[in-house]
């Protein structure tokens, strides 16, 4: 009997383990998490789906699965997701339950580098065997800089993301551990070891 998405969810999620890394735009989740992806070889990266255009070099399936936004409303219905979020108006984020699925049956642990408020979703889900990692920026200031340089946003893009992240870092005591990222080698040591003490539990 071919068991249903929700029913081979339910069977898994009892006997498997997550990491979450979340953080305000700009904090340096991507770094970390690409840190830690080539420090542990037992992490594989859970793939989000989203409704924007790709930026960049980005490529579906890889850095997101690029869907439109009738087909993420469409999987919500249909229950697909673990967690997900209109992050910003009409902008859709979210984790597809297919995703953990395949990683567990890889016998490999999930990377979720998601939205704070997804983050927390997933962690209320999985409090067993899930660590969560907050990543702080030193300042909002510091965190408007880095967003400036990157030169992907227009004023007003780069005034919501800074007013989302203030609101974000009210958060940051919902997660097991927070790493303040002053300076990205010190806080990709500080994450190492913190993930390599999850992984001997």
């Amino acid at each position: 009997m071919k068991l249903n998405l929700n029913t081979q969810f339910k069977i898994l999620d009892t006997m498997n383990r997550i990491l979450i890394i979340t953080a305000p735009s700009g904090a340096g989740k991507t770094s970390i998490t690409k840190h830690l992806m080539e420090k542990f070889p037992v992490f594989a990266f859970s793939v989000s789906a989203a409704t924007r255009q790709p930026r960049g070099i980005e490529k579906d399936g890889l850095d997101y699965h690029f869907i439109t936004a009738d087909e993420f409303k469409f999987k919500i219905q249909h229950n697909e997701f673990v967690e997900w979020e209109m992050v910003y108006e009409g902008k859709y984020y979210g984790t597809l339950k297919a995703e953990l699925i395949r990683i567990w049956n890889d016998g490999k642990i999930p990377v979720l580098d998601i939205d704070v408020k997804g983050a927390i979703h997933v962690q209320q889900q999985f409090n067993e065997g899930t660590l969560s990692l907050f990543i702080e920026p030193p300042s909002v200031e510091e965190l408007k800089k880095r967003l400036q340089s990157r030169g992907t946003e227009t004023e007003e893009s780069l005034a919501a993301r800074v007013n989302k992240a203030s609101y974000e870092l009210s958060f940051k005591d919902y997660f097991n551990k927070t790493i303040v990222n002053a300076d990205l080698i010190t806080a990709c040591a500080e994450a190492e070891k913190i993930v390599a003490a999850f992984l001997q539990e």
